[in-house]
């Protein structure tokens, strides 16, 4: 641990010296260490990802069909099934590459260029040419090429944000740190990937490429599972036992045709029999398999996206969308998530001042309270440009606006007057001076830790005038700092100083027998709409859990504000979290909330806890050290403003950063998932109706009441559309009060395959009953009333397909027009069939006039007020 040693010994230790390596020196290292870049794992080829997608159990009888359908004649339907089978594949395939840019990002940060000393010149080098033992130069602007031990540090600040979660500038310095401490408290050490915003320094390079905290991010990201979501999971497994139920009738429909045929002593050719009888068992195959369920999925989830991209949420991948909707776990970050990520004054203590004398609207202050803001604002070196970017130190920054809104605008206040000369502030003394000159007075002004300046003043101002400090005064501020503390507010002390002239030049001698002003108290406040979001949140079952970089005290205090963290619940360090065995944590997951200082290691640990036990896990995260974990995560939900390598391991970005916007989004992700729902039920109760027909005629020895094409037709078009419209449908009432369902919960739970049996029987009745009317024409008539009844009435089913639960009038006919236009549009298709050119095609003769047509509305329109009638009823007993 190169942060526990002088800089000296990681010298020694690197076999290098202050004045750098030679540069055979360098090439030797480079052989045996390898270039400082980070390397690639294995990806899948696009061309193996393609026929991966052909495993699927539905999609492989679909194919064996196809191909028999070829053999036996029937070009046009196997073309039909080919080209809906390669369509969902290059779309499967599209969606998984769009997934693989993150370790792509990374590299991009890893490997700047570098200002080095070789044979002891400066010099600049690739950063990807670095060797462990280069000595570096970095300046303000400089990106970190590689990790390393502090030589020298000049008021050096780096945002190492990227791997510690934490926007705000670390102060480096070169001494040796002698306690165990994770990254975020390394302030010895340097880290690839992160940036020098102030200051300079010299550092040794330790860990170069693979071997860097950025190398162990990438290779996290490398070994993170890519899990499938729930619905995958789910329709993979509905698929697989399908599957192998359309292929147990199939065969059994075969079987039963093959033999009734041969024992009925028929001069039908065997052969002819066995091929008849095959292709109506695919026939019934074709019935089962819902050919465009994929398709209508993807787009369903597309409808998805558009609602959260209008709810300020970016989905990447499709899948996200329902995996949103069902997660009972958020790990979210703290700053600019929860918080405002603006460092802002909340209060301020002077000695028996009121604090009605500091509110902004009273314009009479008194004279301590303006020294005290006028002290925060010229002792100070951050500032608000023209485009109001804010530049410097936040802490800074919240003084200098909080002077703003006193109507002591700190421009001003500089110009007026002017800084004579400073002791810029370091970490070991812990104070900042500057020396102005106030209407021909000199003053030192200087802030810093309150226990650093009580130490050093000799006096205090009191309602204006300066008294000898006593006990009851420095009790007074020590008890209030102390308060300021608890609450995990971030506390300044200020203090002044008469000095002599205006050629004074202060030492740090100087920063002695001062007068003390008052504190100011800042904190990183929550967003005010993250209250409303997390009792959300609890009202739907979600448990938030905040993982930061921040400290525990600060962390567990702005948990315990929002309402994520209970009396009964526990904060733990990242260091502390190590300490817990498995079992440990396992035990006491469900009572910790809040984890702070933490690792990238941490977070897939936490992630895989929460996973463990069941739970859909969703990770919130801005930084390079979030991406194994929103990799690792069920959805992992990417900051608007935070880095690339972020944002391509996210599934789902919010452009706001704003953790409401996740509670929004899981109210869309909730509905599109019961939106999917109601798509399959709709899919799987027609063509169970199709099963149905076809099995009645079956065993009451009927020709097959439907052509392949025939099903086609139904199956991929005028199935689909209704399908897509139901995407459409508006969030239910009280679906935010519903806990999450349980990611073993079946695809047909919750009601569905009771509707899908129930409409299946149905429409399928009122077919049998349509093709017994035809029949008494011919056996033509018979399968043509058969055909248009299934079709009428799987068009309108999607009217009541929109709901299992409440009628049309409780959810309103007009309230998703795009039911209205698909069923009016499949209608419209359907009466394609019916021209005259046409009917050859799908086998409708013309002896279906419209007396057969009326009969097969009027069945059609019976089947979905039957439907709608039983949820009336259902509706009343509620």
């Amino acid at each position: 641990m190169y942060y526990k040693q002088k800089y000296i010994e990681s010298i020694k230790s690197l076999k290098s010296n202050i004045n750098g390596l030679s540069s055979d020196e360098a090439k030797n290292r480079l052989s045996e260490y390898g270039y400082n870049e980070l390397k690639e794992g294995y990806k899948v080829p696009a061309w193996k990802l393609f026929l991966e997608s052909f495993k699927d159990p539905l999609v492989i009888i679909l194919l064996i069909a196809a191909i028999v359908q070829i053999f036996l004649g029937e070009v046009v339907e196997s073309i039909i099934i080919f080209i809906v089978i390669i369509l969902n594949s290059i779309l499967g395939v599209t969606q998984t590459k769009k997934a693989e840019g993150s370790l792509e990002s990374l590299k991009k940060l890893s490997a700047p260029k570098a200002k080095v000393i070789r044979d002891n010149q400066k010099q600049t080098i690739e950063g990807r040419e670095l060797v462990p033992g280069d000595i570096v130069i970095l300046e303000a602007g400089d990106y970190i090429p590689a990790d390393g031990r502090i030589i020298e540090a000049q008021t050096l600040k780096i945002v190492e944000g990227m791997l510690t979660g934490e926007s705000e500038p670390v102060l480096k310095h070169s001494e040796k740190i002698d306690e165990d401490v994770g990254i975020g408290d390394q302030k010895n050490m340097v880290f690839s990937g992160s940036l020098v915003v102030y200051g300079r320094g010299t550092f040794v390079v330790t860990s170069t490429g693979m071997n860097t905290e950025m190398g162990k991010v990438a290779n996290l990201l490398e070994t993170a599972e890519n899990k499938q979501t729930p619905l995958q999971q789910k329709l993979d497994e509905f698929s697989k036992k399908l599957g192998v139920l359309i292929v147990a009738i199939a065969a059994l429909i075969f079987i039963i045709q093959v033999v009734r045929s041969f024992m009925s002593g028929s001069d039908i050719p065997k052969a002819r029999i066995i091929a008849d009888s095959f292709m109506f068992s695919i026939a019934v195959a074709v019935a089962a398999i819902p050919e465009a369920l994929s398709s209508i999925v993807t787009i369903v989830l597309s409808v998805g996206t558009n609602d959260m991209a209008k709810k300020q949420a970016i989905i990447r991948q499709l899948p996200a969308v329902e995996t949103l909707g069902s997660t009972s776990v958020i790990c979210t970050d703290k700053t600019g998530t929860l918080t405002q990520n603006k460092m802002t004054v909340v209060d301020f203590y002077m000695y028996e001042t009121p604090k009605e004398d500091m509110n902004p609207k009273n314009i009479n202050y008194s004279y301590q309270s303006k020294i005290l803001t006028v002290a925060s604002a010229i002792c100070n070196d951050s500032n608000i440009n023209n485009e109001g970017k804010e530049i410097g130190d936040p802490t800074e920054v919240a003084l200098i606006k909080f002077a703003n809104t006193r109507n002591l605008d700190y421009n001003t206040l500089r110009d007026r007057y002017n800084r004579l000369n400073e002791i810029p502030f370091d970490s070991d003394r812990k104070l900042m001076s500057t020396v102005n000159n106030i209407h021909g007075n000199v003053y030192m002004f200087t802030k810093g830790a309150p226990d650093v300046v009580f130490s050093r003043c000799k006096y205090a101002m009191v309602d204006g005038d300066i008294v000898d400090i006593n006990e009851d005064i420095l009790n007074a501020y020590k008890r209030m700092n102390e308060e300021f503390s608890n609450k995990a507010l971030r506390v300044l002390a200020f203090a002044i100083k008469d000095v002599e002239d205006d050629n004074f030049v202060p030492l740090l001698e100087d920063e002695d027998n001062m007068t003390l002003v008052g504190l100011m108290a800042m904190i990183d406040p929550p967003r005010e709409e993250v209250y409303k979001a997390v009792r959300e949140a609890k009202s739907a079952g979600i448990k938030t859990v905040m993982i930061t970089g921040d400290h525990k005290t600060t962390a567990a205090a702005i948990a315990k504000d929002i309402g994520i963290m209970d009396e009964c619940d526990i904060a733990l360090t990242g260091q502390e979290l190590d300490s817990l065995t498995d079992e440990e944590l396992d035990e006491k997951l469900e009572h910790i909330p809040v984890y702070a200082r933490v690792s990238p290691e941490n977070k897939i640990r936490i992630v895989k806890a929460w996973q463990k036990k069941g739970k859909i896990t969703a990770m919130t995260g801005d930084g390079v050290n979030d991406a194994p974990a929103l990799k690792q995560a069920d959805i992992g939900i990417g900051m608007g403003s935070g880095t690339d390598v972020a944002k391509d391991a996210a599934a789902m970005i919010l452009v706001d950063d704003n953790f409401a916007t996740i509670v929004n989004a899981v109210e869309v992700g909730r509905t599109v998932y019961k939106n999917i729902k109601k798509s399959i039920t709709y899919l799987f109760a027609g063509n169970f109706a199709g099963i149905i027909a076809i099995l009645f005629a079956v065993f009451a020895n009927w020709e097959n009441p439907f052509t392949t094409l025939q099903l086609l037709f139904i199956n991929l078009v005028t199935d689909s559309l209704p399908a897509i419209s139901l995407g459409f449908e508006k969030p239910e009432k009280n679906i935010m009060t519903k806990s999450p369902r349980d990611q073993d919960e079946s695809i047909l739970a919750g009601g569905t395959i009771q509707a899908v049996l129930f409409r299946g029987t149905i429409i399928g009745i009122v077919v049998i009953i349509a093709q017994f009317i035809g029949r008494q024409i011919s056996t033509y008539v018979g399968t043509a009333m058969a055909f248009s009844t299934i079709t009428l009435c799987r068009i309108l089913q999607t009217l009541p397909a929109r709901s299992n639960e409440y009628t049309l009038k409780e959810i309103g006919v007009f309230s998703n027009m795009y039911v209205i236009y698909a069923t009016i549009a499949c209608l419209l298709i359907y009466g394609l069939t019916l021209l005259p050119f046409m009917r050859p095609i799908f086998d409708i003769p013309l002896e279906f006039g419209i007396y057969q047509l009326g009969i097969c509305v009027l069945l059609a329109i019976i089947s979905t007020l039957i439907m709608e009638i039983i949820k009336f009823r259902k509706s009343n007993e509620r």
